[in-house]
């Protein structure tokens, strides 16, 4: 089978890419809203563009009435925002966290997350997440007509969790398994890893 996205509907080629994309990272995102409230919210479309300067990228679309979604008027408005990577432990959470709650109020709360504090940064991390980046915009990029808005943000730390990692000849090294990242499919479907393994050049 061949798709011409040319013709194809923007939904159709959406749920044609969610589908084929697999697996895709978790980004679990917490910003402030502007009652000073805290928003989290879920976004799949999410990943690292470059270490040198540390920086990850968000793609964000806007809300089915045309608005901007909350995460996207926060980080835009106000700069600062965490990112969090959930475990296979967290799904729920993570699909509840995505419910179109009203402006201003605070998922966090709604769910009855606990969150942590951290010197030196304004947003929190999540006191379940084993993974936190503390991150700045940098930059927002508007593609297409809708638009979509690509974010990048500059990562200026990372909470990681003891338990799942050790420094060795100041070599970080995570272990995978334990972290047991949320990965997401298509539709409502989510995945774990299976068992990691390495494969050395020939």
């Amino acid at each position: 089978m061949i798709l011409s996205l040319e013709n194809l509907s923007p939904s159709q080629r959406y749920f044609s890419m969610i589908q084929t994309i697999l697996p895709r990272p978790v980004a679990w995102v917490i910003s402030q809203n502007e009652n000073e409230s805290l928003n989290l919210a879920p976004f799949s479309y999410f990943n690292a563009v470059s270490s040198a300067p540390p920086i990850i990228s968000l793609s964000i679309g806007m809300k089915k009435d045309g608005s901007e979604k909350d995460t996207r008027k926060n980080i835009s408005e106000r700069e600062y925002f965490t990112v969090q990577i959930p475990s296979v432990e967290h799904a729920q959470l993570v699909t509840d966290s995505a419910k179109p709650f009203e402006e201003g109020i605070s998922e966090i709360q709604e769910l009855r997350l606990d969150t942590i504090e951290q010197d030196g940064f304004l947003i929190p991390r999540l006191a379940n997440c084993k993974v936190a980046y503390f991150c700045k915009k940098e930059k927002i990029i508007e593609v297409g007509d809708v638009p979509q808005a690509l974010i990048l943000g500059r990562v200026e730390a990372i909470y990681i969790d003891d338990e799942i990692c050790e420094m060795t000849d100041k070599k970080l090294s995570v272990d995978a398994a334990k972290l047991n990242p949320l990965a997401r499919l298509g539709g409502s479907d989510y995945a774990g890893i299976t068992k990691p393994f390495s494969i050395l050049p020939s």
